[in-house]
């Protein structure tokens, strides 16, 4: 597992808070930027793929035994 750019610790926010966070952070990084998002919300499995693809961002992973998500901004 490759290090982020910036880790987003969401865990103990229910969805749709991790999205939000992700959303809100995301804009002020570089692209190409890597953040790790740590939810573990079981939503969030499902949400932040969804929002990738929605927004034009890149999902890269999932690390179940974490939680945690890794995305990278494209635009």
């Amino acid at each position: 597992m490759s290090q982020p750019d910036e880790v987003l610790d969401c865990r103990g926010q229910r969805c749709p808070l991790p999205v939000i966070n992700l959303a809100r952070r995301l804009p002020e990084l570089p692209v190409g930027a890597v953040v790790r998002v740590l939810a573990d919300d079981p939503a969030a499995a499902v949400d932040i793929p969804a929002w990738c693809r929605m927004r034009g961002q890149e999902f890269l992973a999932a690390h179940p035994e974490t939680p945690a998500y890794d995305v990278r901004r494209a635009r």
